[in-house]
C-alpha cells in the first residue's frame, strides 16, 4: 500500500477511536456495525464472484450430447439490462423525505421540548431516511411490476407455441 492509504487508515481509526471516546458504548456498538457491515459486504462479493466464475467453468466444461438441439442464446431480460427505474422511484423518494421530514420536525416541536433548530436538524435526518424508504420501496414496486410483466409475456408466448404445435 501507499503512504497515503495508510494516513488515510490512521485518520479513520482516530476518528473511530475519539467517536468511542465521546459516545461511549453507542460508539462502540456504531464501530462493531460498520465493522460487521463492511465484513459482510466484503465476503458476499467474494462469495458471489466465485460462484458466477465457478458456473461459467461448469458451463463452458458441458458438452452438448448427441441427442440435443442447441438453442440460440435468449435475448437479455428487462431486468439484466441496465435501465432507468422510471418516473415513479425519484417521485417516491421526493414524497418520502417531504413526509418523513415534515413528520420529524413537527413531532420534535409537538412532542418533545426542542428547539426550533433542533427540529430543523431533526426533521432533516428524518427527510433523509423518509427519502430512502420512499425510493426502495418504489424500486421494490417497479423490479416487481416488471418482473410480472415480463413473466406474463413469456406464459403468454409459451402458451402460443403449444396451440401452434
Amino acid at each position: 500500500m501507499r503512504l497515503v492509504t495508510y494516513s488515510w487508515l490512521a485518520v479513520v481509526v482516530a476518528v473511530g477511536c475519539a467517536a468511542i471516546g465521546w459516545l461511549g458504548l453507542a460508539g462502540w456498538i456504531a464501530v462493531a456495525v460498520l465493522l460487521a457491515s463492511i465484513g459482510m459486504h466484503v465476503a458476499g462479493n467474494a462469495l458471489g464472484t466465485r460462484l458466477r466464475d465457478a458456473t461459467d467453468r461448469d458451463l463452458r466444461r458441458r458438452q452438448p450430447s448427441a441427442g440435443h438441439v442447441t438453442l440460440p442464446p435468449p435475448s437479455p431480460t428487462h431486468l439484466e439490462r441496465r435501465s432507468s427505474l422510471g418516473r415513479l422511484v425519484p417521485v417516491s423518494a421526493l414524497i418520502g423525505a417531504a413526509c418523513g421530514g415534515t413528520g420529524g420536525a413537527v413531532s420534535l416541536l409537538m412532542f418533545a421540548a426542542c428547539s426550533p433548530a433542533g427540529a430543523v436538524l431533526g426533521g432533516v435526518s428524518s427527510a433523509v431516511v423518509g427519502g430512502l424508504f420512499g425510493f426502495l420501496g418504489a424500486s421494490f414496486v417497479e423490479i416487481l411490476r416488471t418482473s410480472l410483466r415480463e413473466a406474463l409475456a413469456a406464459e403468454r408466448a409459451a402458451a402460443a407455441m403449444q396451440r401452434r404445435d
